[in-house]
């Protein structure tokens, strides 16, 4: 889906990484004056393994180990941020001047919205990516929501509603990154978004750990296993699912230890419990969507669960007469709509407008998100 930048119009690079903290998404795009997005290059920029394997630790909750290791994940996040946005350039043949700016996402290490007082902590300085980019760099952006009284997520719906909402049917976009999300595009009312629950996180761990691989390609290990209805049930009575939206939730709320909780060593077999996660998954998505928007016609699936067939067809399956597929048949690939989206809320910074949705996150209002750290 690579195309040929236009020399009217300027850049802008989106750095995503994600609850799986499986890579690090980037995006070169533009953003055409009569709308849309027009997509230039992009590039998954894995992890190195020690480091990854510790930002999922601190994900689920774990302990940091100084106030040291807080700043030096800081500074390694914000290099390997860094490193991949070179990459992109580089690969697509394009001169940093002609970049305006990069919004970065960072690495989610504590989300407590609910807390009191409520925070959320993303790693890696932005100071640093601008210094190693020579880019302006927009960063930071979810603690102002939360300042304001929101969630600080899900920051998403604001594009969705601009790239893939339309005005003759009720529409949902469906991330399934580590954590599932829906955006909720009615044809009237209010957008609004939120969390529905695990997703690749859980399913990416559990595969890790029996089969050796760092997920389930193509759904076919669950596709070999049976659905437990008891273990299933068990699940999904847990209390954050019936909480109303605005929500959010991460690793520390939906990781292996409070999957296994459920269960006697030994109780399953492996892949019955793969098959299990990803109907979880499927349920808690359908439930939420049911729930909340149910004249929904179309829902556009995006994120690294696309990849994932047997999720599809368990989707398509719990909504019959509804179209599940992929926003890359609406001119988005799947893959980077979150680095695209973080792009664009980079464009909306430097602009000086809003990127927030106070209908989505529970903000007390619409707020400019982001600190610029200039080249």
């Amino acid at each position: 889906m690579n195309t040929t930048a236009d020399p009217s119009l300027p850049l802008y690079l989106g750095l995503m990484s994600g609850t799986s903290a499986d890579g690090i998404d980037a995006a070169l795009v533009q953003f055409p004056a009569d709308g849309g997005c027009r997509f230039v290059h992009g590039l998954t920029a894995r992890w190195e393994p020690v480091l990854r394997a510790r930002l999922v630790a601190l994900g689920e909750g774990g302990p940091l180990q100084s106030l040291e290791e807080l700043g030096e994940l800081d500074a390694r996040i914000a290099i390997s941020f860094a490193a991949a946005a070179n990459q992109l350039l580089d690969e697509a043949g394009v001169e940093r001047s002609q970049v305006r700016a990069i919004g970065s996402h960072g690495q989610t290490v504590r989300h407590r919205p609910l807390a009191d007082p409520a925070f959320t902590l993303q790693l890696g300085d932005g100071n640093r990516i601008a210094e190693l980019t020579g880019i302006t760099t927009v960063c930071d952006f979810r603690r102002r929501d939360v300042a304001a009284g929101g969630h600080g997520a899900p920051l998403m719906p604001a594009f969705h509603l601009g790239m893939l909402g339309a005005a003759d049917e009720d529409r949902a976009v469906l991330n399934l990154g580590g954590i599932a999300n829906l955006t909720l595009i009615p044809r009237e009312g209010v957008v609004r978004g939120f969390d529905t629950g695990p997703a690749n996180a859980l399913m990416d761990a559990w595969c890790q750990r029996h089969t050796g691989r760092s997920f389930d390609a193509d759904g076919a290990y669950a596709a070999s296993g049976a659905v437990d209805d008891s273990l299933l049930a068990g699940w999904r009575a847990a209390p954050w699912f019936a909480l109303p939206p605005p929500k959010s939730t991460g690793r520390e709320q939906f990781h292996l230890p409070w999957a296994e909780a459920h269960m006697e060593e030994g109780q399953f077999a492996a892949a019955d419990v793969q098959a299990t996660l990803l109907e979880l998954t499927a349920a808690t998505v359908v439930d939420a969507l049911l729930a909340q928007q149910p004249d929904t016609r179309r829902v556009l699936v995006c994120g690294g669960g696309v990849r994932n067939a047997q999720l599809m067809r368990r989707l398509a399956a719990r909504l019959p007469g509804v179209v599940v597929e992929s926003t890359a048949l609406h001119g988005l690939d799947p893959e980077y709509v979150e680095a695209m989206g973080f792009a664009w809320l980079a464009q909306r910074t430097m602009d000086g407008l809003a990127g927030n949705l106070p209908s989505v996150t529970g903000a007390k209002g619409p707020r400019i998100l982001g600190a610029i750290h200039l080249a």
